[in-house]
């Protein structure tokens, strides 16, 4: 991956928020900064279930690669090969779920599994939840404006 200055700014200041919050792993995005990375050439693995794909939305260019199923929520077991089927332990990865927790726990996996350039991206998807328990109004990838389309 290509580094233009203001990806190389995005990437330290994602390295210094994982610093300064203790993360196991190389850093945390806000979306619009995965975005920008996704562009030039990082790898978006979205590790919502198939389901939240389909009835929520999903992120075109983004790899599939579930962390719980559903239903019943049981932790994917073969997380990591399905991960190395798509990403090499090299390449700058980053995890995304609905709101920041699962992907979180998605780096901190594949870093423990030798992928060292492992990020989550903060407020996921949907956002966290409003004052009225809603999503999709605070942060966010959809907040943000950033490209997904409805299945």
């Amino acid at each position: 991956m290509t580094q233009d200055p203001k990806l190389e700014a995005a990437l330290q200041a994602a390295q210094k928020r994982a610093r300064e919050l203790g993360l196991p792993y190389a850093g945390a995005l806000f979306p619009a900064e995965a975005y920008a990375l996704m562009q030039a050439g990082a790898r978006l693995v979205d590790i919502r279930t198939q389901a939240e794909l389909y009835w929520v939305g999903r992120i075109p260019g983004a790899v599939m690669v579930e962390w719980n199923s559903y239903p019943g929520g049981a932790l994917n077991l073969d997380f990591i090969s399905q991960l190395a089927d798509y990403v090499g332990p090299e390449e700058t990865t980053l995890f995304i779920c609905r709101s920041g927790g699962r992907s979180h726990h998605a780096a901190i996996a594949a870093t423990q599994a030798g992928f060292r350039r492992s990020y989550n991206v903060l407020e996921g998807f949907e956002g966290d939840k409003d004052p009225q328990g809603h999503r999709n109004t605070t942060g966010g990838w959809r907040v943000a404006g950033l490209p997904w389309i409805q299945s």
